[in-house]
């Protein structure tokens, strides 16, 4: 089977910082096709009222560096005006957190002269493929970009960003006057009561309520729920982002946690994370997701896909989803079809319907 080599990114954004994930699917293949000086180019970014993009050169960017891993943040202005960033790389782990011994950042200014920073010698490959840092054949890389604006004398200008969401994460990590745990799949949350309470109303009527006086005593159990899930969850409810790398099997999981929880914000996030990667392979599972808890514009979407032939083929073929979508939801299957049936062939739509009752 041929290997593949994509790249896919992940983005979040604060002000005028953004952390952007390159995720190299293929690894070798990359650095078996791609010669010295070749590079794969990711989508566009935004910050600072600016467009950017990130290279990655797995056999180096120039030929002194054959050896190396080089990767470069290129910055598209807008207008004539020059702007100082600070960018940082970093390999990051199996836990999607940044090496240190693999991370290298710097402060410039960008300009249309000089449109390009980063390293040449980044990573040597050799190393990086001895460490455990590559698994299944992929390499995520995290470019981390600052926009640093100029300092005034006068006070109003010193006031800096809001730092409220790392505040309210270390007090969650740290677990700081949490009056609340959780047990999770055998595993237990310390949390904060009025944060909770605060950041869903489900909450709020669950722990300002009647389970007030039992949840001070011993652990709240949550059912039905796995302990990545959960603290995902937390860490958005505290922070009000999502984990750096989401992908769409956690993506799907916390979107019924918002739902269960009604945080909105999470809910639309998830949705349409979904919603852009919906595929074969993913649609039965997503459409079946959106019909039990509601998701109507993600029920739109995967009717939207199936109604290509070779894409409702595609789907058929993959036996596990569609079975699944058979055997859990069969109302929606004479959905699919009544969807994908033109409007000429109404009377073999009708006969349809009336076969299936």
């Amino acid at each position: 089977m041929a290997e593949h080599r994509t790249i896919s990114a992940a983005i979040v954004v604060e002000s005028d910082e953004v952390s952007y994930v390159l995720k190299v699917d293929g690894y070798s293949r990359a650095k078996a096709l791609l010669k010295n000086g070749e590079c794969m180019t990711s989508t566009r970014f935004g910050v600072g009222g600016h467009d950017w993009v990130v290279r990655y050169y797995p056999n180096g960017s120039r030929k002194s560096y054959p050896d190396f891993i080089s990767v470069y943040l290129f910055f598209e202005p807008v207008g004539v005006q020059d702007v100082k960033a600070k960018y940082t790389f970093s390999v990051l782990d199996l836990n999607g957190e940044p090496v240190p011994s693999y991370s290298r950042g710097h402060a410039n200014t960008f300009s249309r002269a000089v449109s390009s920073r980063g390293y040449q010698d980044f990573v040597k490959k050799v190393d990086l493929e001895g460490s455990a840092h590559l698994r299944d054949n992929c390499l995520s890389i995290r470019c981390d970009v600052t926009i640093m604006k100029e300092t005034h004398t006068d006070e109003q200008s010193r006031v800096p960003p809001s730092d409220l969401h790392r505040h309210l994460r270390d007090l969650l990590y740290n677990k700081d006057a949490a009056d609340l745990t959780f047990q999770v799949g055998g595993e237990i949350f310390s949390a904060h009561r009025c944060v909770l309470a605060a950041r869903s109303s489900v909450f709020k009527a669950e722990l300002l309520g009647a389970m007030q006086e039992s949840s001070a005593a011993s652990p709240i159990e949550i059912c039905d729920m796995e302990p990545d899930v959960f603290e995902s969850l937390l860490h958005f409810i505290y922070t009000d982002s999502v984990p750096t790398v989401l992908d769409v099997v956690m993506a799907g999981h916390l979107l019924v946690a918002a739902g269960r929880y009604n945080i909105g914000r999470l809910k639309l996030i998830c949705e349409e994370k979904l919603c852009n990667h919906i595929d074969s392979s993913m649609v039965a599972t997503s459409l079946v997701l959106a019909e039990q808890h509601g998701f109507h514009h993600l029920k739109e979407a995967c009717l939207k896909f199936l109604a290509t032939p070779s894409n409702l083929e595609a789907m058929v073929a993959k036996s596990d989803g569609y079975e699944h979508l058979k055997s859990s939801c069969p109302s929606l299957l004479k959905e699919v079809i009544s969807t994908i049936l033109p409007a000429e062939l109404k009377v073999t739509k009708d006969i349809i319907m009336a076969m299936w009752k």
